[in-house]
């Protein structure tokens, strides 16, 4: 026995000894990766050196002599602290995470293969004029610098995670950064499951229930303010098409045809996705009549999935008509949001409709032909392999018809709304093969007027994007990317998938760009939008049915009008606006009958805890915050009450309404068209009324709060709910290492406020955000070194780094770093300065 304890006692002791030389070694390879900002590089493509100071934030400010070599800088740079994104994403877009990942991503590659994304970036390579492939190349050859560094000087393989998946990381190539501008289009579509969704409830609900359910904006276009208070219109016509397409009419669709139940979001790594999560965005300018120090003001916080690291990446470059400054994305060359000597810019998403789903008719007589306008034709093909970690590769053959590619049934589901013998296929501007957008972003980040950054913008073809621009005196807004160009007679009006059969229901082009909605020096001195509808254009020259905003723009208004003059804290007061307007117009309604209604009870039983809940509501003004406990039982009252009254209608189908719909709540308490009609519950003889269904919501939704959180509810505390998930795409989801790379955070705000929080709307924890500003920036004319600007995590990839989270809590706060050009403020207490020597002079 002695003997045996003592073996034991040597075998753990062994394994602790081996486990913690392991964990060394394991921290010292990670170690390795970790980039060095204080230090200098040999590196070949460039002619002279290139000086980056690291600010104390590790914002870089690239100095060069040249911009073919500032823009080597940037790429240098986003290699050095992001090469594993960069690496993921050129992967994501080209159908290769299965050799990484292995199975589990390969549905995602097929996806990824049939939609032929990063085909049409390397032909649209063709098309870029001489500057923008001058910079192209410079950036990429200065990723590629990077890449040459970390191999010479053995650094860890240049990020972490390579250890855990090894890959060959591959030279950076121009056609690359095409690709991830298309990325950024596709992560910002809903247009897809918006179809999908609108024909598979056609397929059976009335038009009037598909009003309620699914309902156009309702008021005035609004895109500028007049200076008394009201919303300006856009002078097009009202849309006048109030018609819905019937699914029902389409041969074939009077029953649903089945499909997988995997959806596209839902795949590994997946860049499509749902609906609720596709690009959102507030901008918003002042000019000098509006601004209390007689210079303009711009404020702009895109809206993307919450990641850790965070989209956006800070960087300063300063180019031969001097410096500019702020959000860009790995991979790409440009500034999305930002400002330089003259010029202040920022977007959100237009919510454009520029996709369309075609219904193809498959030849009974030949399948590898589709029904065109002129008779039978034959899809173009194309045999592609899958490369598989572990596992045989796969082989598909690649569809196109004449609208595009075409897309297995489980893609959203389209499936059920495809009728038998037919395929679906897409038309989408992204695809297109002579895309000039990254020269967009190149131009307007090196534009010095309004106008010329006008004209930059018509080389943006997608994402589109509302591009509100400032110059000291004046400020615009101008809506870039290409407009289908469809027909009146087009039976979809791209609100529902079409026969693409139908000479008249395809694409005729594009809409002239001078068409695009545009907005310059407004009379009331300010611009903005909060993906709300900013024109009344009728079909088929409206800009989309799904407009992304109608709840953020009226308090947005309230906002800016309240005040004659504005100032750059006040814009940063509007951007972290906690108040959900919606919150306040639904409660008011719901709870009409309840407020004083009911017989004193005692503690513990269900109508105590009601009443309650009642009182804390009745007082409580519709602030997100994360300290109080009345967001969390609105959010919970709400959740439960839409559930409640769409299940008996829709069944499972309910499932694809995630999110709240303040709209369809509102139809329904107040009535409208009849909508109170989904509050009688129709599989019962009795015929409940509205305050029933509230009643019946408030009480399941405390059994809820009491059964998953625990506690009275004045102890709840919305913050705990709605944490911020930044969590790292690959790595976070292991219980170890994603306590190391996760970044977990209590916030405020919610779906309607202006601090835009979209709650993940499903899972243990329906509440969490998952989809915010991972970037504010605001720009000051008056003083434009005090502009500031912040992300959401930091700015390296690499977890063990200290600048990958410390940002995150300054923007938890609401607080900011400064913005500046001037290069003394970056070498002030800097986080290390480096210059890159073209290697044959350091030889």
């Amino acid at each position: 026995m002695a003997r045996l304890m003592r073996w034991t006692y040597r075998i753990f002791v062994s394994a602790v000894i081996l486990s913690a030389v392991s964990a060394v070694l394991v921290y010292y390879l990670a170690t390795r990766s970790l980039p060095e900002y204080d230090a200098d590089y040999s590196v070949t493509g460039l002619s002279e050196p290139i000086e980056i100071i690291r600010s104390n934030a590790a914002v870089p400010h690239i100095f060069a002599s040249s911009d073919a070599e500032a823009w080597f800088g940037l790429g240098f740079v986003h290699a050095q602290d992001r090469l594993w994104q960069m690496v993921v994403a050129r992967r994501t877009a080209q159908g290769r995470l299965s050799e990484v990942f292995g199975e589990d991503t390969a549905d995602t590659d097929e996806l990824m293969r049939r939609m032929g994304l990063y085909g049409t970036a390397q032909q649209s390579l063709a098309v870029q004029d001489e500057e923008t492939l001058a910079v192209l190349e410079a950036y990429a050859a200065g990723v590629n610098a990077w890449i040459d560094t970390v191999n010479a000087e053995s650094l860890g393989r240049g990020a972490p995670e390579f250890f855990f998946y090894p890959s060959i990381v591959e030279p950076w190539q121009p056609a690359d950064s095409i690709a991830m501008v298309k990325l950024m289009a596709l992560r910002m579509s809903g247009a897809f499951e918006h179809e999908v969704l609108r024909a598979r409830m056609a397929l059976f609900l009335t038009p009037d229930q598909l009003k309620d359910l699914l309902p156009d904006i309702p008021g005035d276009a609004v895109a500028e303010l007049d200076a008394v208070g009201s919303a300006a219109v856009s002078p097009a016509r009202q849309n006048r098409i109030t018609d819905v397409p019937d699914m029902r009419a389409i041969p074939g669709q009077a029953t649903m045809a089945s499909s997988s139940d995997l959806t596209s979001p839902d795949l590994p790594l997946s860049p499509f996705p749902h609906r609720a999560f596709a690009g959102a965005s507030n901008v918003f300018a002042a000019a000098p009549s509006r601004s209390a120090t007689g210079a303009s003001l711009l404020a702009n916080d895109p809206h993307f999935d919450l990641t850790a690291p965070a989209i956006w990446y800070l960087a300063r470059l300063e180019l031969t008509r001097g410096g500019l400054i702020g959000a860009t994305v790995p991979g790409i060359p440009g500034i999305w949001s930002g400002r330089n000597t003259d010029l202040a810019w920022g977007f959100s998403a237009s919510t454009l409709d520029d996709l369309d789903i075609f219904l193809e008719e498959l030849n009974p007589e030949n399948r590898n032909e589709y029904v065109s306008p002129s008779g039978p034709r034959e899809f173009t093909t194309r045999e592609e392999t899958i490369r598989i970690r572990d596992a045989a590769p796969r082989q598909i053959t690649l569809r196109w018809s004449d609208n595009g590619p075409i897309l297995p049934a489980w893609h959203y589901s389209v499936g059920d709304v495809t009728p038998p013998n037919h395929v679906a296929a897409v038309s989408w501007t992204a695809l297109s093969p002579a895309d000039t957008s990254v020269a967009a972003i190149i131009g307007i980040s090196q534009a010095h007027s309004i106008e010329t950054a006008i004209d930059a913008g018509e080389a943006m073809i997608a994402p589109s994007i509302n591009l509100t621009i400032a110059e000291s005196g004046r400020v615009a807004l101008k809506t870039l990317g290409a407009f289908p160009r469809r027909g009146f007679r087009q039976t979809g009006q791209g609100r529902i998938p079409s026969l693409g059969s139908i000479a008249f229901n395809q694409w005729q082009g594009r809409l002239p760009y001078d068409q695009n909605p545009e907005f310059v020096d407004p009379d009331g001195g300010i611009v903005g939008n909060t993906n709300n509808k900013i024109t009344d254009a009728p079909f088929p020259r409206h800009m989309t049915f799904n407009w992304g905003d109608s709840q953020r723009v009226q308090r947005w208004k309230f906002l800016m009008q309240n005040r004659r003059v504005h100032t750059r804290d006040s814009f940063i007061d509007v951007q972290l606006d906690e108040v959900s307007t919606a919150a306040r117009t639904l409660l008011a309604l719901v709870g009409a009958e309840l407020w004083y209604s009911g017989t004193p009870a005692p503690d513990g039983t269900s109508e105590r805890r009601r009443q309650q809940a009642l009182e804390l509501l009745s007082v409580w003004n519709g602030e997100m915050n994360e300290h109080l406990p009345e967001p969390l039982l609105y959010a919970t009252w709400m959740r439960h009450l839409q559930d409640r009254l769409i299940r008996d209608d829709l069944g499972d189908m309910a499932d694809a309404f995630t999110s709240v719909e303040p709209l369809f709540l509102e139809r329904v308490f107040r009535d409208i068209d009849g909508a109170s009609r989904w509050c009688d519950i129709v599989q019962t003889s009795n015929v409940e009324t509205c305050p029933d269904m509230a009643q019946l919501a408030l009480d399941e939704a405390l059994i809820w709060i009491d059964e998953n959180i625990g506690g009275t509810p004045e102890s709840q505390r919305w913050g705990d709910q709605h944490e911020a998930w930044q969590d790292h795409s690959v790595l976070g989801d292991n219980g170890v290492l994603g306590w190391i790379v996760n970044i977990r955070q209590s916030t405020s705000g919610s779906d309607e406020a202006l601090m835009r929080g979209r709650m993940i709307g499903s899972g243990k924890n329906p509440y969490a955000n998952v989809h915010a500003a991972s970037y504010r920036g605001v720009y000051d004319f008056a003083d434009p070194d005090s502009s500031v600007f912040v992300l959401s995590t930091g700015q390296s990839g690499h977890p063990l780094s200290r600048f990958y989270d410390n940002l995150g809590e300054l923007w938890r706060r609401g607080e900011y770093i400064p913005m500046s050009l001037d290069p003394e403020l970056a070498r002030a207490a800097n986080a290390g300065i480096s210059v890159l020597t073209p290697a044959e002079a350091s030889e």
